[in-house]
């Protein structure tokens, strides 16, 4: 009886042990490490850039800033608004944050992505917290990168609250040509660049991507994650916006975005944003799969609304096999020769997508997705070596 004991209490013991070891390493984001940044603000007057995902277990970081005595006078919001709940690409007025009375300026309101030199005048240092996805054409990180511009025009301080990357295991994709920068591509960096937002910010002080080419320097810190490699399968405890629902979504936005430069639908509208994709056109044409695009929340007026879309579902594809493949363009080039209307396939956004003028041209002489994607390994291999010096966690 006493040996059965010992070997239950050895069992329970090394139970205790595993969950201690899971606990302990635990990924701790930025914004929970309140003593290494709560001093930093006191006593400055603070702005905060964040949306819905700036949280910190169940608290708003700005509500833990105001908590410890922070003072707090206006809120930037980015694309899909403070609430994270408008369209892509919507308009996002400014307004009145409803809890705490703080003033909200957007910079997502279709006017100047710039704040105002009023909006400027308000406080002394600037707080980023926000959930990226880790694609150039994610504008939470174009939002943090003209914020900094405004830093080096108007002499303020910016500390970003360090996020992790779920898409950050890996570099693909071609460097943004700069003749295609815009609202979806602001830095020469790959569609997949691996960062987060506080080595992105590093990097682009540090190669002087800033504004005239000048430095913040010390005016620029991070406060990193704890617990965080590159390699960490970090799941997203809140959706980062409207139509990016899962984590399966994510993984599969590197190769899946482009459909927004064509008239094929992407499961906006669907319970499987990103997950699918189709159109009325490609019936007959031997896809088993079928969906219709309605009007929901976050997806006002998705592309092929209200009509019975035929494509694929992509939705129960191993998360491991997506991430290993990368950017894979199959889908796109099936559908693209699937719907037969040769260039009216693709509309002009999609240089700024891609990054580059010559891939429309190779889908249409009838490369392969893995012909195309031997096109830019130089540029991944360039730009691993650039950011090495940025990484604030292990590859």
């Amino acid at each position: 009886m006493h040996k059965i004991f010992l070997k239950i209490t050895a069992a329970l013991f090394l139970v205790l042990l595993t969950v201690g070891v899971a606990s302990a390493h635990e990924v701790k984001v930025g914004a929970a490490r309140t003593d290494e940044y709560i001093p930093k603000l006191r006593g400055k007057r603070v702005a905060i850039m964040s949306n819905h995902t700036g949280m910190v277990g169940n608290k708003h970081t700005l509500d833990v800033m105001i908590e410890n005595g922070v003072n707090v006078t206006t809120i930037f919001s980015p694309e899909h608004g403070f609430r994270g709940n408008a369209d892509a690409g919507e308009k996002v007025k400014s307004g009145v944050d409803s809890k705490t009375g703080i003033p909200i300026a957007s910079l997502y309101d279709g006017k100047s992505p710039m704040p105002s030199k009023e909006n400027m005048a308000k406080f002394d240092v600037i707080v980023i917290d926000i959930q990226d996805v880790g694609l150039r054409y994610y504008t939470y990180y174009v939002t943090m990168v003209n914020l900094m511009d405004a830093a080096i025009v108007y002499d303020k301080e910016v500390l970003v609250l360090d996020r992790p990357n779920p898409n950050g295991m890996y570099v693909d994709g071609p460097i943004l040509d700069m003749r295609y920068k815009s609202g979806v591509g602001r830095l020469p960096i790959p569609v997949v660049h691996g960062m987060t937002l506080g080595e992105i910010a590093l990097m682009a002080d540090g190669e002087g991507w800033l504004k005239d080419g000048k430095h913040l320097g010390s005016r620029l810190q991070v406060v990193a994650c704890e617990n965080y490699t590159h390699g960490t399968r970090y799941k997203l405890p809140v959706a980062p916006s409207p139509n990016l629902k899962t984590m399966h979504a994510i993984y599969l936005y590197p190769s899946m975005c482009y459909f927004e430069a064509t008239s094929v639908s992407l499961g906006r509208g669907t319970k499987k944003p990103f997950e699918i994709y189709g159109h009325p056109d490609f019936k007959g044409k031997g896809y088993k799969y079928a969906f219709t695009p309605r009007s929901v929340p976050g997806a006002k007026n998705p592309p092929q609304l209200n009509k019975k879309c035929y494509g694929r579902d992509l939705s129960k594809l191993d998360d491991e096999a997506v991430i290993s493949a990368g950017i894979n363009l199959e889908y796109l080039i099936d559908a693209y020769r699937s719907l037969g209307i040769g260039d009216a396939f693709f509309t002009k956004f999609f240089e700024k997508l891609i990054g580059r003028g010559d891939i429309r041209t190779m889908i249409e002489q009838g490369k392969s997705a893995a012909e195309i994607k031997a096109t830019w390994s130089d540029d991944v291999k360039r730009f691993k070596a650039q950011r090495r010096k940025y990484l604030l966690y292990a590859e």
